[in-house]
């Protein structure tokens, strides 16, 4: 299960209002783990309509998430938070699988 914080579901709603990727349009927030980043390997999140064979789907805090199976490896358990104010991270990702994360929160390593 990946799931998202309230000040998450927020900001996730609010941009996909903003941006014309309505949920009711068939549009969800796609999660994945690619390599890169100070650590290894680095998050991605975009708004998609189009899921794929081997989709992983989750709906948490009435937010539809999908991963792919590789990346869902790395995010069992994570909880997609967000942060705002002057030390505000914006979207990070608190991940208990991760062993080491960079000083900037974007990477992580397993």
């Amino acid at each position: 299960m990946i799931f998202v914080s309230d000040k998450a579901k927020e900001k996730v709603i609010k941009l996909m209002e903003e941006s014309s990727y309505a949920p009711d349009a068939g549009y969800f927030l796609r999660v994945s783990v690619v390599g890169g980043g100070c650590s290894g390997l680095s998050y991605k999140m975009d708004f998609d309509n189009q899921p794929k064979s081997g989709d992983q789907v989750f709906e948490d805090n009435g937010i539809k998430v999908v991963t792919d199976l590789k990346s869902f490896l790395y995010l069992v358990n994570t909880t997609l938070e967000f942060s705002e104010g002057l030390n505000g991270k914006g979207f990070y990702f608190n991940n208990p699988n991760a062993s080491r994360t960079c000083a900037c929160g974007e990477s992580f390593a397993v």
